[in-house]
Order: structure tokens, then C-alpha cells, then sequence
């Protein structure tokens, strides 16, 4: 079985159909539609208050739609009770923007903390899956350090592996590459990588980068005004005629020429 295109058909993971959600009465989401494929990483982008971390949200959810549907691996997940929602949530690994780490606990015990609350694992196995997933990101030297001790990319690597322990079959990027430098957005780029070749994961990863979107994503989507207005393959994207779209992809163009030389990558559109 082969899609329009001509590629080999695959299970949609993360299936969104006409969401809708207003706060206050204010529309927020206005309709939202878009499919992630099994095994691929699909990079939603958008100005900020386009409503993608309130999509996120739904994902997980956190929030419920007023109208329209949220599939996860086939389930609706608004028809779910709470343990059928946990259950789902173990398929999930959610890498957020702000890391989410733990101050107090070390690198080891940051990573080992999903395990030691959610399964029955011995210390013997925890050290020996904690270690293999911290030699998966390169960091079984920093096992002993505190996060304060690492660099802004290092954390990145410490919640990607806390993300990836249980080894869920969808991985969720909130903003990953905010305020990073272009090194540090390079180490992270290649830790959404590793979660596509290494776990074989369905990757969301919600970001403003376009140029980290166009060298990790197989397939874009843009939001604008609560909606997804354009989504497919890199080279769609970079040729679609939407208005917005245009605006935004020289927008950053616009951003990348007035920086310094050296400053910042514009070759990201690969």
C-alpha cells in the first residue's frame, strides 16, 4: 500500500480531527487537523500564540477539546477513564522545554526516577537501564552531577533520556531548542535523531526553529490562528503558496540575514 506520493503507507500514531477549544471566550484551537505517521517526526511550527503548546496539551490529555477528536494509537483518548488514560501516558515521552529536571537529585537518579515510580524494577535493573540510556545520549560520565553542573545542552540529553527510559513509542518536544545557542541546537537536533533511529519513536516536536524543523522533520505543519494551514514533506512546505506560510519561512529569513556572521545557522532549509 503506497500514499499519494508514492511512499509506503504507514499507521498514523497521532491522529488530530477538528479541534476546537476556547478559554474565556476566546478561541484558541479553531479547528485543528493533522496526522503523524508511525516512526516518522512531523515538526509543527508557529509564532507563538498560534496555539501549539495548547494542542500539546491535548495530546497528553491535559485538556479536553470542546469539539473534535484526539487519536493515540487508535484510542480516543476522550473516551478513556483515568487508568485507560495512564496506560496511554506510558506510551509517551514528553521532552519539555524548561527540561523539567529535578535540582536535587543527580543525573542518575533524574533518569531513574520514571522507573523507580512506575514499575516494580529492581535497583540492579535500574542501574543497568539507566546506564544503557545514559550511554545512548553520551553522558555516563556526568551520572554523579547535579543539573546545575551542566551545560544548557547536557540537560537537554539528561530529560531526553529521562524521556526515553520506559521506551515509549511516541516522543513529544515541547520547544526543545528555545534560547539555545546554534552549537547547543545542533546537540539537540541530533538528540530528536536518536530518539527516530535508536527507539524507532513517532516524534512530535513542537518548535518556532525552521531551520532545526527542516533538518529533522520528515514531514512540517505550520499553525496559524488556531489552525494547522499547511502540512507534508519539507519540499511541499518550502513551495506551498499559503499566505502564511510565505510570511512566516521569510520572516525567519529576514531574522537570519540582520544576525552577525557566525551568529546563527541559515542553511537549516537542507
Amino acid at each position: 500500500m503506497s500514499d499519494a506520493s508514492g511512499r509506503p503507507a504507514r499507521k498514523p500514531m497521532i491522529e488530530v480531527k477538528g479541534l476546537y477549544k476556547s478559554f474565556g471566550g476566546q478561541e484558541i484551537l479553531r479547528g485543528v487537523d493533522l496526522v503523524v505517521e508511525e516512526g516518522t517526526t512531523c515538526v509543527l511550527m508557529g509564532v507563538s500564540g498560534s496555539g501549539k503548546t495548547v494542542l500539546m496539551k491535548h495530546l497528553v490529555g491535559l485538556l479536553q477539546p470542546d469539539r473534535g477528536t484526539v487519536i493515540i494509537d487508535g484510542q480516543d483518548i476522550s473516551k478513556l477513564d483515568e487508568a485507560g488514560m495512564d496506560q496511554l501516558r506510558r506510551k509517551l515521552g514528553i521532552l519539555f522545554q524548561a527540561n523539567a529536571l529535578f535540582d536535587s537529585l543527580t543525573v542518575f537518579d533524574n533518569v531513574a526516577f520514571p522507573l523507580r515510580e512506575r514499575t516494580k524494577m529492581s535497583e540492579a535493573e535500574i542501574l543497568e537501564s539507566v546506564n544503557k540510556s545514559l550511554a545512548v545520549v553520551g553522558l555516563t560520565h556526568a551520572a554523579k552531577k547535579f543539573p546545575g553542573e551542566l551545560s544548557g545542552g547536557m540537560q537537554k540529553r539528561v530529560g531526553f533520556a529521562r524521556a526515553a527510559i520506559l521506551q515509549p513509542s511516541i516522543l513529544l518536544y515541547d520547544d526543545p531548542t528555545a534560547g539555545l545557542d546554534p552549537l547547543t541546537t545542533a546537540s539537540v537536533n541530533e538528540v530528536i535523531f536518536t530518539g527516530k533511529q535508536q527507539l524507532g519513536a513517532t516524534s512530535l516536536v513542537i518548535t518556532p526553529d525552521v531551520a532545526s524543523g527542516f533538518r529533522v522533520g520528515d514531514t512540517l505543519a505550520l499553525m496559524h490562528e488556531g489552525r494547522v494551514v499547511q502540512a507534508g514533506l519539507p519540499e511541499e512546505f518550502r513551495r506551498a503558496e499559503h499566505p502564511a506560510v510565505k510570511s512566516f519561512l521569510n520572516t525567519w529569513l529576514q531574522r537570519q540575514n540582520q544576525r552577525p556572521r557566525g551568529g546563527g545557522d541559515a542553511q537549516g532549509t537542507r
